[in-house]
């Protein structure tokens, strides 16, 4: 009897110590255009199944040994009427021990599920990420995620003028906040206050129009903001960024280009690094067997874009030393994921040291922002003006 009274008890706390370890400690919804991404957080890793029901079109998600609290009771409430996919959350307990969640849907669509590593900031994570069921009709000029300025908005262009597009990437996003500033800015959100201010310069322009890569506060994978860019035909590929040091007083500005054979210096390897970890915070699905995803993170020898990039890269650092001190006098190199469209000139912008409290103050002004982005531009039309477009021309507008 004594043998049975153990047994028990050790079969209790291990149903307890179960429990305890499927603890969801934190949820969080991100709409986009292109998708929505609900993300919930625990201790332990969630052991979990899945289905989708039409008639109405829902997706339910089963969790086991996670029990009901503040942080799954949240969900719902984060959930907003514009969301693209969902028009409700429903949470409640199906059997015990196990846990429904139910997404009342839209439309038909095509989830994805999965579990991301372990990060200290997070913990455990588990993924749900909800894309449209055709996204391949979205394939044409208007890209989800992207802004593309209304015909009615842009001033006439003479017949067979060549229109330049230039593809604004905000670095960071959603889930992956970026370089937090010393007074608790988050790089994510400066990027994308100048991505659009950007955006307005350039579409203000005769013969350019911009399109952004990510327009609210969402993530978007590395590789998949490069196939964007491709697939809107984009002439420049411009990636935002804020920087950040372990000591406060480091400061200036910097402008990247890709390398071929490894980064020009010490801190220009460890950026490229710390950028192409974004996607472990971001949350990318690594079981993804798509070749051609394998392929566009491979490095490109691409010589000529890269020398491109370089004179692009030039040009931009050259306008923006005359607002903010230049971190680097010349342009450096690295293995950036984000700068390896094999056939587009790419850059990556650190505009400022967010991490330095003076710069932090400067990046979140928008006198300072204006003359930053307007600086930007001027440096794109600088580089054009001594290398203009010979390519047949992607797109024309008539008067």
């Amino acid at each position: 009897m004594h043998a049975l009274l153990k047994i028990f008890l050790l079969c209790c706390a291990l149903t307890s110590g179960l429990a305890q370890a499927a603890e969801l400690t934190a949820t969080r919804l991100w709409p986009s255009p292109d998708y929505t991404r609900i993300t919930l957080e625990a201790t332990q890793a969630v052991t979990y199944k899945y289905f989708t029901l039409s008639n109405p079109d829902r997706l339910v998600i089963d969790l086991d040994g996670v029990e009901t609290g503040a942080a799954l009771e949240s969900l719902a409430g984060q959930l907003t009427a514009d969301d693209p996919y969902i028009s409700a959350i429903r949470v409640g307990m199906h059997r015990p021990g196990v846990m429904r969640l139910v997404l009342d849907l839209k439309s038909a669509i095509k989830p994805s599920v999965f579990q991301l590593q372990p990060l200290e900031q997070y913990g455990h994570r588990l993924v749900v990420d909800i894309y449209p069921a055709q996204a391949a009709q979205a394939a044409n000029s208007s890209q989800p995620g992207m802004v593309v300025p209304a015909k009615a908005s842009r001033p006439a262009v003479p017949q067979y003028t060549r229109l330049i597009t230039v593809a604004i990437d905000a670095g960071h996003g959603g889930e992956d906040p970026g370089a937090v500033g010393a007074n608790g800015s988050h790089e994510k959100n400066v990027t994308l206050a100048l991505a659009k201010k950007l955006k307005q310069k350039i579409d203000a322009q005769e013969n350019m129009r911009a399109v952004l890569i990510r327009d609210g506060d969402y993530y978007v994978p590395l590789v998949q903001r490069v196939i964007k860019a491709r697939a809107l035909k984009a002439d420049l590929f411009l990636s935002i960024h804020a920087d950040s040091f372990i000591k406060p007083h480091a400061r200036g500005s910097s402008v990247y280009a890709l390398s071929e054979n490894g980064a020009t210096s010490v801190a220009a390897r460890w950026l490229a690094k710390k950028e192409n970890d974004a996607d472990l915070v971001g949350g990318v699905n690594v079981d993804v067997k798509d070749p051609f995803l394998k392929r566009t993170l491979i490095d490109l020898s691409q010589t000529a874009t890269i020398n491109d990039s370089l004179r692009l890269g030039y040009a931009v650092l050259q306008e923006i030393g005359g607002i903010n001190t230049l971190h680097k006098a010349q342009v450096e190199q690295a293995g950036f994921a984000v700068l390896k469209a094999p056939d587009i000139p790419s850059i990556l912008i650190e505009t400022a040291f967010i991490s330095n409290p003076e710069e932090e103050q400067r990046l979140n002004d928008p006198g300072y922002q204006d003359k930053l982005v307007s600086a930007i531009m001027n440096g794109v039309k600088s580089y054009f003006d001594k290398h203009p477009l010979t390519a047949p021309a992607r797109l024309t507008r008539n008067p």
